[in-house]
């Protein structure tokens, strides 16, 4: 099992590798935890496991970087190939997709890595319109609303760009879209058609947002499952989820997240969600009645039955 690394993300992917091994090891399996670094191809090649699980979050475990380095060595592994973690990671190219599926999404503006404040500033609100209607400001390839920030209508845009250029990738400017914090995960094991988990509702603290605070910290977000919402919405949803899913190419897991209003606005999709004691895509298995250790016994068994990926 594959954890940490350099990654902005390293300490909630030791979080969540801990849970997983202790869920294996209750199933029966051998597991050793292994971490990212400069030794790792040497590691592997003397491990010669059975399967990897890359329990990673960011880049390189979840960009395709790793998942590159697994397909070169011969290894099974879990989870989605370096098409589509890729694909999935880069916020931008992503939306390209979803939109050419029909999927709803905020309008946004990608703004490329080394462009000046200044510069920034200006294009985002040309875009949007000054005073802009409130804007969401992210990194364009991180993970657990790392350097995400929310910006009321008209407040300034320079730290929050700051803050999000910083991480190196560029960034993507979204309009802010008001609603409910919604998420649904979805299960695809090799050889069996993928299903959409149940939705959930993420619930926070007055004038909060699911922050990485809040994403990671016990007791500071509930999960609702299933939302105050018609049971048309939660079907457009799990079925937008696996369109989502299927677009970008992915496999073994994902969780897509949306904001619920007016509207459906699909924000993103995860191809390696958390695995921690708060994280969503575990609970969402629970309310379907797949326990942890069975999530993970499944997950290693569909990389197994699916074998290498080809060079």
């Amino acid at each position: 099992m594959l954890a940490g690394g350099n990654s902005a993300e390293a300490s909630v992917s030791r979080s969540s590798a801990a849970g997983v091994a202790r869920a294996l090891e209750s199933r029966g399996h051998g597991v050793t935890l292994v971490e990212v670094d400069g030794a790792l191809i040497k590691t592997l090649r003397e491990m010669a496991p059975d399967v990897v699980f890359p329990v990673l979050h960011g880049p390189p475990g979840e960009d395709g970087t790793i998942q590159g380095l697994l397909t070169m060595l011969g290894l099974p592994f879990v989870g989605s190939d370096v098409r589509g973690c890729a694909v999935a990671m880069d916020k931008h190219v992503a939306k390209a997709l979803f939109r050419a599926a029909g999927l709803p999404v905020a309008d946004d503006l990608l703004i490329e890595s080394g462009t000046r404040l200044d510069v920034a500033e200006s294009r985002a609100l040309t875009a949007f319109g000054s005073p802009h209607p409130g804007l969401v400001v992210k990194p364009l390839r991180q993970g657990s609303a790392l350097g995400v920030t929310p910006v009321p209508a008209g407040e300034t845009l320079g730290a929050p760009l700051t803050d999000a250029l910083a991480f190196g990738d560029g960034v993507l400017v979204e309009r802010f879209m008001r609603g409910k914090e919604i998420t649904v995960g979805v299960l695809d094991e090799h050889g069996r058609g993928p299903i959409a988990l149940p939705v959930i509702e993420i619930a926070v603290g007055a004038g909060e947002w699911y922050d990485f605070v809040n994403r990671y910290t016990p007791g500071k977000s509930e999960h609702i499952i299933p939302p105050d919402l018609p049971d048309v919405t939660l079907q457009a949803l799990q079925e937008m989820a696996l369109r989502a899913h299927r677009c970008l190419g992915l496999r073994d897991l994902s969780r897509a997240d949306f904001v619920v209003g007016e509207d459906v606005c699909l924000l993103e999709v995860n191809n390696l969600p958390g695995m921690t004691p708060t994280s969503l895509y575990p609970d969402a298995c629970g309310a379907m009645g797949i326990d942890f250790g069975e999530l993970a016994d499944r997950l290693v068994q569909s990389a197994v039955r699916r074998g290498p990926d080809s060079v």
